[in-house]
């Protein structure tokens, strides 16, 4: 069996426009077909500016990338400040219990779910565990707060970056009939984003090897 390849994670990222405003979607079907060549390359669309960042592995490696879009597609782009691409964890174990109780639209929304978020070793990634025993547990609320407990660590705590090498493991939850695939999935995300909080969290900056030949 082979093993994975390991890429590296960007550390410089750019936002980038087209200069015809006609152009958009084209960008992005190219932005989108480079990063399927090049794991290095990453982009997305800001939620909230909806504004195109493009990420690599240094202002080299993404003039390379805006070099092709002119050469290669036709697709000329107006380019911001680069900007260094953290990354937040934590460093401590914690167990969270949240509790989700709303009612929205007419109709009350009850989940409860206990996690335990601990420190892994720089570059393991993300991982989720189930440690749940609850008998009444179904798949689709699994489903639901693995994708809550995801989401959230998109954003850290400290400055907005995402959250890097944490395992969440699942312990228990709270059932009634009132709970749903929605509610878990927010209890999920309450109850990562403030278990961060108390696990002392960490902003990690990029750092780069290099051997020197003389």
């Amino acid at each position: 069996m082979l093993e994975s390849i390991q890429f590296n994670e960007p550390v410089i990222s750019v936002a980038v426009e087209p200069k015809r405003v006609q152009d958009h979607d084209k960008l992005l079907d190219v932005l989108n077909k480079l990063s399927d060549e090049d794991p290095t390359f990453k982009f997305r669309v800001d939620e909230d500016t909806d504004q195109i960042i493009i990420s690599g592995m240094g202002e080299l490696h993404l003039e390379i990338i805006t070099g092709r879009l002119k050469r290669e597609f036709l697709v000329e782009t107006n380019q911001g400040k680069p900007q260094v691409v953290y990354r937040e964890t934590i460093t401590k174990t914690i167990e969270h219990e949240e509790v989700f109780q709303r009612e929205l639209g007419g109709q009350q929304h009850f989940a409860g779910v206990r996690i335990e978020i601990s420190p892994l070793s720089r570059g393991s990634g993300n991982r989720f565990v189930d440690k749940c025993e609850n008998p009444d547990i179904t798949e689709e609320f699994l489903n639901a707060i693995t994708q809550g407990v995801s989401e959230a660590g998109t954003s850290g705590v400290l400055m907005g970056y995402p959250v890097i090498d944490v395992q969440t493991a699942l312990l228990d939850l709270q059932i009634k009939d009132t709970s749903d695939e929605m509610a878990f999935k927010i209890a999920a995300t309450m109850a990562f984003k403030n278990a961060c909080q108390n696990a002392k969290p960490l902003l990690l900056e990029p750092i780069m090897s290099a051997e020197i030949l003389v």
